[in-house]
């Protein structure tokens, strides 16, 4: 690997033993090494040189589930196509924007190259590829179904990923125009009410109450803003550690969010979603239900399923039924049940599983859609009752005054 990394690229024209122009990027140490291989494979070297390095490189970016769902469609398509493994991982690295997407996927090809199968190579790099990723290209290379495997890893990505954003797009919105208020509520505080708290001590009039109250918000602000500042940041920080760290503090959160007024619909249902489309996909690759729940439970996206599909694992491997399993969970509705109670008795519990992933895929959809509508005047509330609130406590004392004249 290390001779790869220290290799130049050449740019060479020559002729070949029929007189044919052909020319090329080769990797060699030397111009030397370059020319003795081409002259190797046939070819009367006539130029060479070595290849320039570009002005400006493509920045590194972070590599995320989005670019691992677009390489597995990419790469399932390739080997439908009949290209072979290590030629496909070259094409779709080099084609790929990512500079540090191209370094894993060439990496991932000299490990193969090397002698490695493909799960061995992903298995290296368990912060890119799952255990669930793994497992499904592991069973796929046993069974001679690669490519039909990489489809369906391919699907599953692509319709987790859509999910997750829907999600996120959802809580995002009015939180971020909540903060937006409140950054504008502090402005006004800070630089707009003073000019207008001078004006009126100019006028000597005794100010209303909700005016004084105002001021003196602006008052305060003025001079512990950096306050504010801090215990914004300690808020975030401590939030963020905790959420990294302690999982007290996730399973509290996590609880937390399932109880919620329509947010706990939506994670309740995109965690069923996901539980459904886990299990399916590892299912239809012939994995065995109890290797297939430990995966599972790391997929969920919630602790409270992850915990309550491990112990309906524990259920599994003593000689339960999945579906009187669930029961005792008591997280999973009615329906699900008995999807699964079908599948069990006909032996299609890949298919059922699919129908349900796909029926509460569409119902995390609605609820996504029906919040969005729903936070709207929600919103506009908050931001009356905020920014409007401040320009009428202004604006009481030029009323009461227009009013005595």
């Amino acid at each position: 690997m290390a001779e790869q990394i220290d290799q130049l690229e050449f740019l060479w024209q020559g002729k070949d033993k029929n007189g044919k122009v052909s020319k090329g990027v080769f990797p060699a140490k030397s111009e030397i090494i370059a020319k003795a291989e081409l002259r190797r494979q046939g070819y009367r070297v006539t130029k060479i040189k070595l290849k320039p390095k570009p002005l400006f490189k493509k920045s590194a970016k972070a590599i995320t589930p989005g670019d691992i769902a677009v390489f597995s469609r990419q790469l399932a398509t390739m080997l439908k196509a009949g290209v072979p493994l290590v030629q496909s991982f070259d094409i779709v690295g080099k084609g790929h924007d990512n500079p540090s997407m191209q370094e894993l996927l060439l990496n991932v090809k000299t490990d193969i190259e090397g002698g490695d199968t493909l799960a061995e190579a992903l298995n290296k790099r368990p912060v890119y590829f799952d255990e669930l990723f793994c497992n499904l290209v592991e069973a796929g290379e046993h069974a001679g179904v690669l490519e039909t495997l990489l489809d369906k890893i391919a699907t599953y990505k692509e319709k987790t990923e859509s999910m997750k954003k829907k999600i996120k797009k959802a809580l995002t919105y009015p939180i971020a125009v909540v903060v937006v208020a409140f950054i504008v509520t502090a402005i006004l505080l800070i630089f707009v009410v003073p000019v207008f708290s001078d004006l009126f001590k100019s006028f000597g009039a005794d100010l209303p109450a909700f005016t004084k109250m105002v001021v003196a918000m602006s008052e305060w602000m003025q001079e512990y803003w950096w306050i504010v500042i801090g215990i914004v940041v300690a808020v975030v920080y401590t939030f963020g550690y905790f959420k990294k760290r302690s999982r007290p503090f996730n399973h509290f959160l996590d609880r937390t969010l399932l109880k919620m007024p329509v947010v706990g619909l939506i994670m309740n249902k995109s965690a069923i979603a996901r539980f459904s489309r886990t299990l399916s996909t590892m299912s239809a690759a012939g994995v065995p239900l109890v290797d297939a729940l430990e995966s599972v439970a790391g997929a969920c996206g919630n602790i409270i399923y992850s915990e309550a599909v491990m112990k309906m694992r524990e259920e599994v491997a003593t000689g339960q039924r999945l579906q009187f399993a669930m029961a005792q969970a008591q997280l999973f509705p009615h329906m699900v049940q008995q999807m699964i109670a079908i599948g069990e008795e006909s032996g299609s519990i890949d298919a059922m599983l699919a129908k349900v992933a796909d029926f509460y895929e569409e119902e995390v959809d609605n609820l996504v859609d029906n919040l969005s509508s729903l936070m709207e005047p929600i919103i506009m509330v908050i931001l009356g009752i905020l920014v409007g609130g401040l320009i009428v406590a202004m604006y009481l004392p030029i009323f009461k005054m227009g009013s005595a004249i």
